[in-house]
């Protein structure tokens, strides 16, 4: 093992330090997306899956060690019972910057205040197509009128950014940019497209087919819009642009177009409590192990998740013409 101060941030072997984390707290999801999961999906036992009291610890001992943003996921993490108070608890760690979430929307409705009130300061909210038909034939289950009511409440709530994340797939949702983008600019949110990252065995979709690149969908939204290239970072790894005239800002996630590794400043934990050092690759270390055979050592979690840096691949190897070499599905990694 090699020891390191306290003190030392995380830094993997390529020189990049680590201060942003996503945590899965559930793989369950009320939605059904086609590009995140099979439509029949098995979900895990409870015994498989970490307790809130396990997720709160390991929140804190990456906080200790220089992680100041932390981001909840899922599955759809509002539908795991308990969400709120983890939050609450997530938001008292003095040391973190910022504690936000990425969600589906159909919880907002009736969350959202107490989500703000918890210390979420920012908010994503998945949002692929505003045609109810569409959303219904993406989701398989869900319901657009819902996330739009969950969208206003969020509005209301009054968190410090508000943005929709939209996957954007040829002949399914690629001519709706535009009118995505009036969306966010109409209602003063953010908005991200993101090319699909071939994550798990889907059914009843070619993920090559249906590509499509971040460089389409700027050639698409410069016929309506004036997009002014942005410095800006929320430290995840979004290319961000200002809608000229407005306050709103149009991010793209391109995976396959644009490699972002060599800034990756991230790492996940599953729902399982895999500390995922990649989300393109396989590397990873079972913290769940660490803190279930060594209750309350700290000491020995920290020393775990700071060895695991060492591991950290370069860059993950996303081929989208191919099968992939991925198995997990998007909603057991943390959306």
């Amino acid at each position: 093992m090699t020891h390191l101060p306290p003190s030392t941030p995380l830094i993997d072997r390529f020189g990049r330090i680590v201060n942003y984390l996503r945590i899965s707290i559930t793989d369950r999801c009320d939605f059904r997306c086609l590009y995140c999961m099979t439509e029949d999906m098995t979900f895990l036992p409870r015994a498989q899956v970490l307790t809130l009291e396990e997720i709160y610890t390991l929140a804190k001992a990456f906080a200790e060690l220089g992680v100041k943003k932390i981001r909840i996921t899922g599955g759809e993490p509002l539908v795991r019972k308990g969400a709120l108070e983890l939050l609450q608890n997530i938001g008292r760690i003095d040391s973190l910057s910022e504690l936000v979430i990425t969600t589906n929307g159909s919880q907002l409705e009736t969350m959202a205040a107490s989500l703000q009130q918890a210390g979420v300061k920012r908010v994503n909210i998945s949002l692929d197509t505003l045609d109810a038909d569409k959303f219904k034939a993406i989701t398989r289950t869900g319901d657009l009128h819902r996330v739009l009511r969950g969208i206003q409440a969020a509005k209301t709530a009054g968190f410090k950014r508000i943005k929709i994340n939209a996957v954007v797939l040829k002949d399914r949702n690629h001519m709706e940019v535009n009118d995505l983008v009036r969306f966010a600019v109409d209602n003063g949110i953010d908005i991200s497209f993101i090319e699909e990252m071939p994550l798990g065995v889907v059914n009843r979709h070619n993920r090559a087919d249906a590509y499509y690149s971040s460089d389409l969908i700027k050639a698409d939204l410069a016929r309506n819009f004036d997009l002014v290239a942005s410095p800006e970072k929320t430290g995840g790894p979004s290319n961000y642009f200002t809608v000229a005239g407005s306050q709103s800002r149009v991010g793209f996630i391109s995976p396959h177009s644009e490699n972002f590794c060599s800034t990756c400043n991230r790492v996940r934990l599953t729902v399982e409590g895999r500390l995922l050092l990649c989300l393109g690759n396989e590397h990873s270390v079972d913290l769940k192990q660490v803190i279930r055979n060594n209750p309350g050592d700290m000491t020995m979690l920290k020393q775990t998740i700071i060895d695991a840096m060492a591991i950290k691949p370069e860059k993950h190897e996303f081929n989208i013409h191919e099968q992939p070499v991925i198995l997990r599905y998007m909603n057991m990694t943390g959306g």
